[in-house]
């Protein structure tokens, strides 16, 4: 169990909860692993397997409290909530939102804010603690360009010339990604960034990792009662979870860049897990796939800070944490919305 804010999350695939007079229990093999009172809770997201007692069901229903169900890889499954409460307004609010630039400027200027923040640490971290096996003098370049565009970014306004900074910074990050794959870099080699479909094997990952986070996102956002399909960055477009492709930005290169560059630096991946295509497209194949999904869900269990709330929390935690804080901020409960920025 882990409460952030007023949500409780129940982490546990073999949990089960129950109603215990005033109070949510989670039950593990017949022992009581935790407890919490209902009347501190606004919400209850829960991870398992097994779900939750109908008894405690009906009695969120009647507080008005959010029981929100996903399965343990964090697919969206259910989220039950009563009469006196439901995510209308909230949506009603984000609309309101999209459809006004100003506003969307401001959100998607902080999510952008927290992609190019963290872009520019992958490479800081790298010249550290590889500073013998990468051009130092190639990433100290770029990471002072990035920082430059974080400075643009903060004194724009307007959406199209966000994008543009956007665009600039993503090329300047990827024109040195290949410094940052130490091993197999023959097999390995990246140019630039290919998506559809990718050309190489490098962008088969990345693509593969970007499409995992997006369903991730899709469903957290599902989860505190907010419209995934309309976003303030992205276009509109029938079909695409335009708002959790705004959100994947700032966990682009913090969580996805890295887990790409785990699975081949400690050759967890290798040549033989792709496929080629008559048509040039390179994707990974059943078995690699498997091995990505290793990496990618042990690396969600890794525990980090969490930079706004000041809390330790795992990495597959932050899509979650990052939709509740955007929706308590369309509600008007905080100032600003705060981007997720790793060091």
């Amino acid at each position: 169990m882990k409460k952030l804010l007023n949500t409780l999350y129940i982490l546990s695939e073999d949990a089960y909860l129950a109603l215990d007079g005033e109070n949510v229990v989670a039950w593990k093999d017949k022992t009581i692993a935790g407890r919490i009172p209902l009347h501190t809770l606004a919400s209850i997201v829960c991870f398992s397997y097994k779900g939750a007692s109908p008894a405690l069901m009906g009695e969120c229903a009647s507080r008005g409290l959010d029981l929100v169900f996903f399965s343990p890889r964090g697919r969206f499954l259910a989220r039950t909530s009563g009469m006196n409460k439901g995510s209308l307004l909230l949506q009603k609010r984000q609309y309101e939102i999209c459809s006004d630039e100003k506003l969307c400027c401001e959100i998607a200027r902080n999510m952008l804010l927290g992609k190019v923040f963290n872009a520019r640490w992958v490479i800081e971290r790298a010249k550290r603690d590889h500073p013998l096996q990468v051009d130092l003098e190639r990433l100290k370049a770029r990471s002072q360009e990035l920082a430059r565009y974080l400075d643009e970014l903060k004194m724009t306004d307007d959406l199209g010339a966000l994008r543009g900074i956007e665009g600039a910074a993503a090329r300047s990050y990827f024109d040195v990604f290949n410094e940052l794959i130490l091993t197999d870099r023959g097999e390995f080699h990246f140019e630039d960034r290919s998506r559809r479909p990718p050309t190489d094997k490098v962008n088969a990952m990345l693509s593969f990792g970007y499409s995992l986070l997006s369903s991730d996102y899709a469903s957290a956002l599902e989860g505190v009662g907010l419209d995934s399909r309309s976003g303030f960055l992205h276009a509109d477009r029938p079909g695409r979870s335009s708002l959790a492709l705004d959100m994947v930005e700032e966990l682009r290169s913090a969580f996805v860049d890295r887990v790409v560059l785990s699975a081949i630096n400690k050759r967890i991946v290798g040549p033989a897990d792709f496929d080629v295509y008559q048509d040039g497209a390179v994707l990974l194949n059943e078995k690699g796939r498997k091995a990505f999904l290793e990496v990618w869900q042990a690396k969600k269990k890794d525990v980090i800070r969490h930079p706004y709330l000041g809390e330790k929390i795992e990495w597959g935690l932050v899509p979650h944490v990052q939709s509740l804080l955007l929706a308590r901020y369309i509600r008007g409960d905080i100032d600003g919305y705060p981007p997720f920025l790793w060091k």
